[in-house]
């Protein structure tokens, strides 16, 4: 393809930051398994001045769920040691007594366990000492009520995320961090996809700034945005990882070749990729991805409805079309300074569907 068929993505995303959509962005658009389309623009910090570049480091909030929890939990299965349909209440028993008890892992990855969506747990976890809070999140889950029966309705849920991770961290033996480093990212060569928990490895000059916090009362950088994420010490199911948007790219990459059958390398097998990916109902979720809304997509209208991606709250998606080989990752720091800005929502479709028109989708 020409490079001047990009030029109407180059202006589209002049036109995100002139108007406001976010104060600063990196896209990477591959097809084929080449990376075809790389541009970053405006600001990391707004207060700072300091310029977004390929390399900026974004919390990538609820991308976490299928780029670490998800995949963490794929490698676990591939190894034999968990299964899809295993029960909460058998894998961590003091769930057994609960209305959790019958509520399986694969409820938990396409968002059918019955649980609510979110709840605001950060305000009790914070109340109590640092090594103590993650038994207290054990038992705020215990007590959760479900909302709806397991299986029967989709309902979004960060709550199920945590469940999954007290699951895989039992199972896989470490903290999600530490799982998702070991097993997936250090044997793919992923070097900047990470959780900085409360010290982040890299200078914060890296990181893209997001919201002004209005009870931590700073401007976030380098920490996550997610409160109750932070408050568990910046390790969570449901958010947490920071990372550049060619690592996400490139994590994608692998989750696709492996879809198409064309690696056997680990941490996980295609038939794992493909037994996650599945879906039984046009309606339904894969495993721990998202699917195309069939009637607005913020993918837009260029990606089939095969495609698996996700959202993240503080203006990240990617999106993977195994039909197309397309692959498009957007980045930004749209929270920053306030998560007021909604405009993200209008823009997204219309840039993938730009983005999809010039790699010839």
């Amino acid at each position: 393809m020409k490079p001047d068929e990009f030029d109407p993505v180059h202006r589209l995303m002049k036109e995100g930051l002139s108007s406001g959509v976010f104060p600063g962005a990196v896209l990477v658009v591959s097809k084929s398994g080449q990376q075809c389309f790389q541009a970053a623009c405006g600001k990391a910090d707004i207060f700072t001045g300091e310029s977004m570049t390929a390399d900026t480091l974004f919390d990538l909030a609820s991308l976490t769920k299928p780029l670490a929890t998800t995949l963490c939990t794929m490698a676990l299965v591939d190894s034999g040691r968990l299964e899809p349909e295993e029960r909460l209440g058998a894998l961590i028993p003091a769930f057994a007594e609960t209305d959790k008890a019958d509520v399986t892992v694969e409820h938990l990855l396409r968002h059918t366990s019955g649980l609510p969506d979110y709840r605001p747990y950060y305000e009790a976890l914070v109340r109590r000492p640092a090594p103590a809070r993650k038994a207290h999140l054990q038992k705020l889950l215990l007590e959760e009520e479900r909302i709806t029966a397991a299986g029967k309705k989709t309902r979004y849920s960060d709550i199920g995320f945590l469940a999954l991770q007290l699951v895989i961290e039992k199972v896989g033996g470490a903290l999600l961090s530490e799982l998702a480093h070991e097993r997936v990212y250090a044997p793919l060569g992923l070097k900047c996809l990470h959780f900085p928990q409360m010290s982040p490895p890299f200078p914060l000059e890296r990181y893209a700034s997001t919201e002004r916090c209005p009870w931590r009362k700073r401007v976030l950088r380098g920490e996550v945005h997610d409160d109750n994420a932070w408050a568990l010490g910046g390790v969570a199911g449901h958010a947490g990882l920071f990372g550049t948007a060619s690592d996400v790219e490139r994590l994608c990459r692998f989750v696709l070749d492996a879809w198409k059958g064309r690696t056997d390398a680990a941490p996980f097998s295609p038939e794992t990729v493909r037994l996650f990916l599945h879906r039984r109902k046009v309606e339904e979720r894969a495993m721990g991805f998202d699917v195309p809304d069939p009637v607005d997509p913020s993918c837009g209208t260029r990606f089939s409805s095969g495609s698996v991606g996700h959202l993240g709250f503080t203006g990240t998606s990617f999106w993977i079309d195994p039909e197309q080989e397309l692959i498009v990752v957007l980045l930004t720091n749209r929270v920053h300074p306030s998560r007021e800005n909604q405009m993200i929502r209008k823009f997204r479709p219309q840039i993938h569907d730009a983005a999809a028109r010039a790699a010839g989708g």
